[in-house]
């Protein structure tokens, strides 16, 4: 085996550029895992609608009361 280390022979920008694109791929990598986070969730809350009988899908909408009914008055 070689006794020069790999790091030796690199100049600053390229150690630089190597360190910034294990940055980025740190940074994906845990915005990948937020992502799949919130799917599963997502997924947790549908899967407990699915047990959930079909009546309690069918109620009437709580927004009723904030709906504001409008008259067009129409010039004849």
């Amino acid at each position: 085996m070689s006794d020069e280390h790999y790091y030796e022979g690199e100049t600053p920008v390229v150690r630089l550029r190597v360190w910034a694109l294990g940055q980025m791929i740190w940074g994906a990598l845990l915005a990948g895992v937020g992502v799949a986070i919130v799917a599963v969730v997502l997924l947790a809350i549908w899967g407990v609608s699915l047990l959930l009988p079909e009546e309690s899908k069918q109620a009437p909408s709580p927004y009723t009361g904030l709906e504001i009914s409008q008259t067009v008055a129409r010039i004849v």
